[in-house]
């Protein structure tokens, strides 16, 4: 199908296939997820955390192939339980390279354990690499939904000691804040987003929507309710508008979307100069 003159015609049209309405669904679900944990990633500086979880997601993926379930439920099990693993082995959030590096290597050994025993062609688990949002399920977009307003829930509550934690752990320690469980809860939450996130970017295109939005919500604003809804508008806006120009060329998704936010990161560096 090619462009019209006429948008609403061409959204309406697009929007007549079930596959592109559960890429919308679950589209915005994730970008609004990852636009608020974004914010938290950027503000602990703890962008190596989302790439490697997204890989050990990938890990995951695989065992689940390999088990015979939805790779989604590997990617949320791997995902999370070395969350917490991390967050145990290394109490401050600034000097957790190391532990990170060190789960990330045990369960990518994994991975690839669990790509040699695996006898056919994981098509699901190889998808993961660069995202399969256009072939989301609607039993994926539900479980997307939940695991997606469980984590809103969380940092709902959370969010005034874990944006406190996140500016200045030194000072939150002093005020006697329990910074090791913020960080324990703070890992969790990453990892759930991360792995619900790389349906549509894909585990190499991670930063796209869980770091560069939130990137350019921090050059823009120094309010941490403005900033989070900047993130969450530049993730919604580029995915959907991926999607749309995606539907009509003959282009990966995950092409579109990290081509607009990296060109609105572009822009939002010469307006803050």
């Amino acid at each position: 199908m090619a462009f019209s003159t006429n948008i609403i015609y061409d959204i309406g049209s697009m929007l007549q296939y079930p596959f592109m309405q559960h890429a919308f669904e679950a589209g915005a679900v994730v970008a609004v997820v990852a636009g608020i944990i974004g914010y938290l990633v950027v503000l602990r500086r703890s962008s190596f955390a989302a790439h490697a979880f997204a890989e050990i997601g990938f890990a995951g993926a695989a065992g689940a192939v390999l088990l015979g379930i939805n790779p989604i439920f590997g990617l949320l099990l791997f995902s999370t339980v070395s969350g917490a693993c991390i967050a145990t082995l290394g109490s401050r959030a600034a000097h957790r390279d190391v532990e990170i590096g060190a789960v990330l290597a045990f369960m990518l050994g994994l991975g690839v354990l669990f790509i040699s025993l695996y006898t056919g062609y994981a098509t699901e688990a190889y998808s993961i690499l660069f995202g399969e949002i256009l072939g989301i399920s609607s039993g994926n977009v539900l479980i997307t939904f939940i695991v997606s307003a469980a984590i809103l829930v969380v940092a709902a509550i959370m969010y005034r000691p874990l944006l406190f934690a996140s500016l200045d752990e030194d000072v939150a320690e002093a005020k006697g804040m329990r910074t090791v469980l913020l960080g324990a809860v703070f890992m969790i939450l990453l990892a759930s987003a991360v792995s619900i996130a790389v349906q549509v970017v894909g585990v190499l295109l991670i930063f796209a929507l869980m770091v560069i939005p939130a990137a350019i919500a921090v050059r823009l604003t120094n309010r941490p309710l403005r900033a989070v809804a900047i993130s969450s508008a530049i993730s919604l806006s580029a995915t959907w508008l991926g999607l749309f120009i995606a539907f009509y060329e003959p282009y990966p998704v995950s092409f579109f979307i990290t081509s607009i936010v990296f060109a609105a990161y572009i822009l939002a560096r010469f307006v803050h100069r």
